[in-house]
């Protein structure tokens, strides 16, 4: 198996205009729980090991600040970075202890379409809680959009030390452990957050929470249905600030005796969005705000 510099997606930082809906929504309706509190900003963590998946901060207008990935070891952070910075990244923190809930060892890229990346080691773990039947485990992916996917799939594959698990007209798949993909990339426009993922306990854990996101007054944007690259059950939503999230299950597990599908492979039948063909057409509105989240400036 191969032997990944970056090991897990960790967390997502968001930008939000208000903070106590905020908290309102990804605590009682989305499920997660609050570990860690200052003035203008929170960290949420799932029922898993992470101290948090999820950094609120108050600002103007909505955005996401940044994506952390948990490297392998101090050494293999120090090799992204010098590889990260090879295919023309630039770095604006340098290894240094963090001063934050979640503490470790970590250092910040901004890549060359403008994202911004942490890298941490060391950081803090807890004891997980036990399987919810509605309630996230982790962060299963972040998906981002990308003005020229294949320049930033070979960012991540060269940069930091991603594979390329599959590839469909407009999606790829990278992967930095078993699961079938950590980062997708998206064709569109302009480069920022197309949604993030929550990994669930399974795919009755996805429906039960989705009732719940329903129950307080939140409509799925998109589902329910089960993806065809990675072979994940899905439902999407919006959250109050226009961010699209995601609860899912089941993504594949691959190792290295993966092979790659190409677009050719991906084609669903005609009026068909989901592997199940139970999904409806993907609403407008959804998709306007799967382009509506940018990375803030520095």
């Amino acid at each position: 198996m191969t032997r990944f510099p970056l090991t897990a997606l960790r967390s997502v930082d968001l930008l939000v205009p208000d903070l106590a809906v905020a908290e309102r929504f990804y605590t009682a309706t989305w499920g997660l729980t609050v570990v860690a509190r200052e003035p203008s900003s929170l960290w949420l963590r799932a029922t898993g090991a992470d101290h948090h998946v999820l950094a609120l901060h108050a600002a103007p207008q909505p955005a996401i600040r940044s994506v952390t990935f948990r490297a392998a070891d101090a050494d293999a952070l120090h090799r992204v970075l010098a590889s990260a910075q090879a295919a023309g990244a630039s770095l604006l923190a340098p290894p240094a202890p963090l001063a934050e809930p979640a503490g470790g060892f970590g250092a910040t890229l901004r890549d060359p379409f403008g994202s911004l990346f942490r890298l941490v080691v060391d950081d803090e773990r807890r004891a997980a809680d036990a399987a919810s039947p509605d309630r996230p485990e982790r962060l299963a992916h972040v998906n981002l959009n990308c003005a020229d996917v294949d320049a930033t799939a070979r960012f991540f594959e060269s940069g930091l030390g991603f594979q390329l698990t599959d590839r469909s007209k407009l999606m790829a798949f990278e992967r930095c452990n078993s699961d079938h993909h950590a980062v997708v990339l998206a064709e569109a426009p302009h480069d920022g957050l197309n949604h993030v993922a929550f990994q669930m306990a399974g795919w009755e854990a996805v429906m039960r929470g989705a009732g719940r996101v329903i129950d307080g007054g939140h409509p799925m944007a998109w589902g329910p249905g089960r993806h065809g690259p990675g072979d994940n059950v899905f439902a999407y939503f919006i959250d109050p600030f226009g961010i699209v999230v995601e609860y899912t299950a089941e993504v594949q597990q691959v190792d290295d005796s993966h092979v790659v599908r190409g677009p050719s492979e991906w084609v669903w039948p005609p009026g068909r969005t989901d592997q199940w063909g139970i999904a409806p057409p993907k609403p407008e509105a959804t998709k306007r705000a799967q382009l509506a989240i940018r990375f803030a400036a520095p």
